[in-house]
């Protein structure tokens, strides 16, 4: 059955859904995996069957982004300690990155898919994008340019480049081969999260209650995505975008928002 994954931190559970598409209710949930205690804190693998298979421990404080590599062999954390650990995936912590690792929180940690450059890239709160050569966990490239704490970095799908967001709005572009930077877009409010699109030149954008799609052939934007808010308040303020991810194919994205909604939206090529 197809199934996409969504993850809610801040209630302790993760809930496996099973795809319907249809209009009005695009997915039924399937079931709910539990094995948090807190905030999620511990790395943890859920098998289909809802049991937990690994138990990752090791950071010391709430891990806030988990990520595996393209062969499914690895595994990085990174968290409000300050650290990264590469894990394999039998639970058992490989290297803990601490050697000029981020002075504030870990806030987003991603594989490059790209085989021939072995990397991983990381962001956090003190501003900087790091690149860490996976052979050996050591820091490769410093990022420098952001202008306040960052919450996102994605790595695109031939691992040529990453996009970095956070408080200043900003979705900075990185060349990860020749270890520079690119080109800066406006997102014109916090950046929640990131994320390129599989088969199109495009990069996804969640900026507070919307979301933006750039081309980034020409560093435009080609759609804005705004919610329907129905209130009867006048002060009722939008939700906020928090969570964004592409299917395979690149026909849907799926965002979730902070009133506990996912969202469904269905790319529509125009002819003229």
């Amino acid at each position: 059955p197809e199934v996409t994954l969504s993850a809610s931190p801040t209630d302790k559970t993760i809930i496996m859904w099973k795809l319907t598409r249809d209009e009005t209710n695009y997915g039924i949930p399937q079931r709910a995996l539990r094995g948090h205690s807190h905030f999620i804190s511990h790395c943890l693998l859920s098998s289909f069957s809802g049991t937990t298979t690994r138990r990752f421990v090791g950071h010391t404080k709430d891990v806030l982004s988990v990520a595996f590599s393209s062969d499914n062999r690895q595994i990085v954390s990174g968290s409000r300690d300050k650290t990264i650990k590469l894990w394999n995936t039998l639970g058992v912590c490989k290297y803990t990155v601490q050697d000029e690792s981020h002075s504030e929180w870990v806030s987003c940690v991603r594989f490059s898919p790209n085989s021939s450059n072995p990397i991983i890239v990381s962001c956090g709160w003190d501003k900087l994008v790091k690149v860490w050569n996976l052979a050996n966990c050591k820091l490769k490239t410093n990022h420098i340019g952001h202008t306040g704490y960052l919450n996102t970095v994605t790595v695109s799908p031939d691992g040529s480049l990453c996009a970095s967001g956070g408080k200043d709005g900003q979705a900075m572009l990185w060349d990860l081969n020749e270890g520079k930077h690119l080109y800066t877009l406006d997102g014109g409010d916090i950046i929640n999260a990131l994320c390129f699109s599989p088969n199109r030149y495009w990069l996804c954008a969640a900026t507070g209650p919307s979301i933006k799609i750039w081309d980034l052939e020409g560093k435009i934007i080609v759609d804005e995505l705004k919610q329907e808010v129905i209130s009867t308040s006048s002060k009722a303020e939008p939700p906020q975008c928090t969570s964004l991810a592409w299917s395979a194919d690149g026909q849907t994205l799926f965002a979730g928002y902070t009133d506990n909604l996912v969202r469904v939206w269905q790319v529509t090529i125009g002819t003229r």
